[in-house]
């Protein structure tokens, strides 16, 4: 397995990409918009290819870098279901799992330090966003953050992990980089209370001043996505229009989305489901098929069917089409 951490100095975020191997498909998590370029040379030096990256909730100290790898690598971009945000392509519910080759996370809902936060849990360690720090804890005093909640989500979720665990969190501000869930049971101080009212009264007299960014992160880092309009500039069509051109014998209509969010939602009749992560692997062995048919993708928001749109043009596909919003918009 391939797993490397970069750390932000700016905003103290660290950053994990993951892969099972060389020249293997891999992921990032919390990356960090001016550290993108660095990414990048490590993908291309391994030989990997980037196919999903995963922001653990909307940052306040820094702007994400999730667009930003999306555009330079169309990979898909995740989040939990309850961020605001529509950057993502892809959300995800609690204990749903995200795949790539040889490597499974499974989504863990944890708010408290904001409503969104989410941490991922891998094998024998777990990704914990600002949730829980090493020797700390997130800040719950901003974006509808609640020190009960997140009581519960460390002490009834991420504190009956196995107490050799690895946590690695999205910040640290002490020099510190890795620690186990045993270890923060004994020695995090946040950690040595009796009940949930003595965490809350913790967590409230902070007194702490707002991250330096906090005005310029959040909004940015909520509309980081392709917009409608620039969804309508790739060939994008209404639902309407989609179902008459549908009607055309020589039309492939190409569900992009992956077989978890079809349980949660079903596919458009007559459908073929190529999960965007395949896609291009389609076009390779599908390309003299699909040469004079005409193709409608479309995924959960528009986001993964806009960046088909693109990819498809590089096979040579000329009529091709997505849903504008996707399916959550219908």
């Amino acid at each position: 397995m391939i797993f490397r951490q970069f750390f932000d100095s700016i905003s103290s975020t660290y950053t994990y990409l993951i892969s099972s191997g060389h020249g293997r498909e891999a992921l990032i998590i919390d990356p960090v918009l001016e550290k993108t370029d660095q990414y990048i040379q490590l993908l291309n030096q391994l030989d990997l290819k980037l196919v999903k990256v995963i922001d653990t909730h909307i940052h306040a100290d820094h702007i994400s870098g999730l667009a930003e790898l999306r555009d330079r690598t169309k990979c898909i971009t995740i989040m939990g279901e309850h961020a605001p945000a529509d950057v993502v392509s892809m959300n995800v519910r609690d204990s749903e799992k995200i795949s790539i080759e040889n490597i499974n996370l499974t989504a863990l809902y944890t708010p408290g330090h904001t409503d969104d936060s989410y941490s991922f849990l891998m094998k024998d360690r777990v990704f914990t966003g600002d949730t829980l720090l090493i020797k700390g804890t997130g800040r719950t005093d901003f974006q509808n953050g609640n020190p009960y909640d997140q009581y519960n989500s460390l002490f009834d979720r991420l504190l009956k992990l196995p107490e050799e665990t690895y946590i690695f969190p999205a910040h640290d501000y002490k020099g510190e980089s890795v620690s186990t869930i045993g270890e923060e049971k004994k020695f995090n101080p946040r950690l040595q209370v009796s009940s949930v009212q003595e965490y809350a009264s913790i967590m409230d007299n902070l007194n702490l001043a707002n991250p330096k960014m906090m005005d310029i992160a959040v909004p940015a880092n909520k509309n980081l996505g392709f917009t409608i309009d620039k969804q309508k500039n790739l060939n994008g069509i209404s639902y309407d229009r989609l179902k008459n051109i549908s009607k055309s014998d020589d039309v492939v209509l190409i569900d992009l989305r992956e077989p978890i969010e079809i349980e949660k939602k079903s596919s458009l009749v007559n459908s073929i489901n190529i999960p965007y992560s395949t896609l291009q692997k389609y076009f390779k062995n599908q390309k003299e098929l699909l040469k004079n048919k005409t193709l409608i993708f479309y995924c959960a928001v528009g986001e993964r069917s806009a960046m088909a749109i693109q990819i498809s043009q590089a096979y040579q596909l000329k009529k091709t089409y997505h849903l504008v919003g996707g399916l959550n918009n219908l």
